[in-house]
């Protein structure tokens, strides 16, 4: 499918700069951002699409769940509708948000130094720039739990707590 690019670096350079990588290859005028453990619903992208016919959304977020070891449907969150308050006590937007591009680039993409909390980072300043979020009532995807992950046990990654934090940090500065 010629719609799918791919890009190789030379060197492993992070999270935030293999992400800005891929950021460079968009062109598309939203994207929506997945981590490898994901998995989208089927209608996920239909739901996203129609949400945008009827709201002027710059950043959209859903409900999800979790898979277990075999598969099996597990820990539903249904979110509430936009709040900034939450949104500075936790990343309870989670992995699948849609963004609009142009204010991904605007806020700078990616930064190095937050890996493991790095969508944190980029939903708290993006959020700074824009009041036009949707949240999308529905379960549209489904994270793995995957052993020795933040899926299975949120304490397994100290360095997600710590970039969390620092990025909360930042936020509040600003």
């Amino acid at each position: 499918d010629k719609r799918i690019k791919v890009t190789f670096a030379d060197r492993n350079a992070g999270m935030a700069s293999a992400s800005n990588r891929a950021l460079a290859l968009a062109t598309g005028e939203f994207v929506g951002l997945l981590d490898h453990d994901d998995q989208l619903t089927p209608d996920a992208l239909y739901e996203v699409a129609a949400t945008l016919q009827e709201a002027d959304a710059d950043l959209l977020y859903s409900d999800e769940d979790r898979l277990d070891a075999n598969g099996q449907r597990t820990e539903p969150r249904f979110k509430p509708a936009w709040s900034p308050d939450l949104l500075l006590s936790c990343m309870y937007l989670a992995h699948f948000c849609v963004y609009r591009k142009s204010l991904v680039d605007q806020v700078g993409g990616f930064r190095a130094g937050f890996e493991g909390s790095q969508d944190y980072d980029l939903a708290l300043r993006v959020t700074e720039t824009t009041s036009k979020i949707a949240h999308i009532p529905k379960i549209l995807y489904h994270w793995r739990k995957v052993a020795a992950s933040a899926s299975a046990t949120p304490s397994a990654r100290p360095s997600v707590t710590s970039a969390g934090n620092r990025a909360l940090q930042d936020a509040l500065a600003r």
